[in-house]
C-alpha cells in the first residue's frame, strides 16, 4: 500500500498540543458549554434544576458528573425544536434521524456549527491519508442523514474534488470509481461490500482500482472486515466516527499511520466512558458506554449524551488526543440468547473465518415455546454454492459461533447475492420473536 504517513506541518497545532494544554480548554469550552445550555435551552434548565445542578458548580473537568445525562428519548420527547439553544431562525440547516422507530430525532445547526463540522471533517479525512486535490467518491446517503452532506463540507473544505454520489446504483458507483479515478471513498463498510460484489459481477479486478483510502463509518465493523476490504483493494481502511445528536461524521477519526482506535476531536467534544447500569464514571482504559458532552455546538449542545456505544478510552498516539477503541457494538443491539451476550460483530467475525462465505449476513431472533433461538443466514461464495459446500460451510460456521461465543444456533447458508443489501447502514438483527 501507498505510504500516507502525515506531515507534521499539516497538522493543526492542537493535534500535538500537550494534555495539560487540552484539558485547560475543554474546562473553559465546558464552562462555556454548561451556561449556554442552561441559559438558552428551557429544556435544559429544566433538567439542570430537577437535578440539583447548576453551571456555577462546574469548576474542574470532574465536576461535569454533578451534571444529568441526556439520551435520545430526550430529542423524541421535544420533538422538532424543544431542546435548540438558539431561535429557530439562527439554524442554517436541520437533519434528523430516519424515524423508523417512531418519530425522528431532530438536530440543528448555526452558521458557526456547520462551518466548525466542515473544518473536523476536513481534520478527519487528512488523518485518513486524503489530501487536498484528491478526488473524493462520497457514498455516504445525501438528506436527512447527516453522514452525505457531513463528508461533502468537510471534503470540499480540505480542498478535495467530491463526487457526490450519495448511496444506491451500485453499478453506476463502480463505473464513476473507474471512470473518475477517486484516491478517497467514505461509505459504510457493508456498502462498501457490495461495491466489492459488483466489481466481481463484471469481472474487474479491484485492487487495480484508483483507490488509496476508504474512511468507512455509521456502523459497527470488525479488523476482520478491514482485512477484507484493505486485501481485496490493496487500500487503506479506516474507521470515522460520529452521530447526529453530537455532530455527524467526524467526532473521532482512526489515523491512517497507526489503525489503533479513533481520536477523539476533544478541542469539541469531551469524551466520559460510565457503567450502563449504575452509570458510575469509569477510569481510562475501562469498557463501558461512551458518553459525549459538545464543546463548542451552538444550535443544540449536548450534555452528558449517553451514546450506547461500548468502547474505552485510551491514550493519544498519532495524536495527542485520546482514543477510542474500535466500537463494535452497542448496549442497544446486544442480543441476550439463553444468559448468554451476542453481539452481531461477533457473528461477522465467525463469518470471515470460513471461506466458503460471503461477509453479507443477517441474524433472526425466534422462539419456540420458551426458548429463544437464533438462526444465522449467511451467503455462500460463487465457488462454493453447491448443496455439499454450503452444508459443509453450514457446519464449520455453527462450530465456530458454538466454541467462540458459546452459543449453540441454526445456520442456514443462502445462495450468493441472496441477502438484501443495504445502501447504508445494514440491518444485521430481525427479531421475530412474538411480542409479549
Amino acid at each position: 500500500m501507498i505510504d500516507l504517513t502525515p506531515d507534521r506541518g499539516i497538522l493543526d497545532p492542537i493535534e500535538t498540543a500537550s494534555r495539560d494544554e487540552i484539558s485547560e480548554l475543554q474546562q473553559n469550552r465546558l464552562a462555556w458549554t454548561l451556561g449556554h445550555a442552561y441559559e438558552n435551552s428551557p429544556f435544559f434548565k429544566k433538567r439542570f434544576d430537577e437535578h440539583g445542578a447548576h453551571p456555577g458548580d462546574f469548576k474542574s473537568l470532574a465536576d461535569l458528573a454533578k451534571f444529568p445525562f441526556t439520551v435520545k428519548q430526550d430529542l423524541r420527547d421535544t420533538y422538532p425544536f424543544g431542546m435548540f439553544a438558539t431561535p429557530r431562525e439562527d439554524l442554517v440547516r436541520i437533519h434528523g434521524s430516519s424515524g423508523t422507530t417512531g418519530k425522528p430525532t431532530v438536530v440543528g445547526y448555526t452558521a458557526n456549527d456547520i462551518s466548525n463540522w466542515a473544518d473536523l471533517i476536513a481534520r478527519s479525512i487528512r488523518a485518513a491519508g486524503g489530501r487536498k486535490g484528491n478526488i473524493l467518491h462520497n457514498a455516504y446517503g445525501y438528506g436527512l442523514f447527516t453522514g452525505g452532506l457531513g463528508a461533502h463540507y468537510g471534503a470540499e473544505r480540505l480542498g478535495c474534488t467530491v463526487v457526490p454520489i450519495s448511496g444506491g446504483m451500485t453499478e453506476r458507483q463502480v463505473t464513476l470509481i473507474e471512470d473518475f479515478r477517486p484516491d478517497v471513498i467514505m461509505v459504510t463498510p457493508s456498502y462498501m461490500l457490495s461495491i466489492l460484489d459488483e466489481y466481481r459481477r463484471r469481472g474487474l479486478d479491484p485492487r487495480e482500482s484508483s483507490l488509496k483510502v476508504g474512511i468507512f463509518g455509521a456502523e459497527p465493523w470488525t479488523n476482520a472486515m478491514r482485512e477484507e476490504i484493505q486485501d481485496a483493494f490493496d487500500m487503506h481502511a479506516v474507521d470515522i466516527y460520529g452521530l447526529s445528536e453530537i455532530m455527524g461524521p467526524g467526532v473521532a477519526q482512526e489515523c491512517v499511520e497507526t489503525k489503533d482506535g479513533l481520536h477523539v476531536w476533544e478541542d469539541h467534544f469531551y469524551p466520559e466512558i460510565i457503567d450502563p447500569v449504575t452509570e458510575e464514571v469509569l477510569p481510562d482504559g475501562e469498557m463501558g458506554e461512551l458518553v459525549f458532552t459538545t464543546l463548542r455546538k451552538e444550535g443544540l449542545p449536548m450534555v452528558r449524551y449517553r451514546t450506547r456505544d461500548l468502547t474505552r478510552i485510551l491514550p493519544g498516539t498519532a495524536r495527542s488526543m485520546r482514543r477510542i477503541e474500535k466500537i463494535t457494538g452497542r448496549s442497544d443491539d446486544m442480543i441476550i440468547l439463553r444468559g448468554v451476550n451476542v453481539f452481531p460483530t461477533q457473528i461477522e467475525e465467525q463469518i470471515l473465518k470460513c471461506a466458503g462465505l460471503s461477509a453479507h449476513f443477517q441474524i433472526e431472533l425466534t422462539r419456540a415455546g420458551r426458548m429463544d433461538a437464533m438462526i444465522v443466514h449467511a451467503e455462500a461464495m460463487a465457488d462454493a454454492s453447491s448443496t455439499e459446500a454450503r452444508a459443509a460451510s453450514a457446519k464449520e460456521l455453527a462450530h465456530h459461533i458454538k466454541s467462540t461465543i458459546g452459543i449453540s444456533s441454526k445456520v442456514e447458508i443462502h445462495e450468493p447475492d441472496s441477502i438484501d443489501r443495504s445502501q447504508g447502514k445494514a440491518k444485521r438483527v430481525v427479531d421475530n420473536r412474538p411480542k409479549e
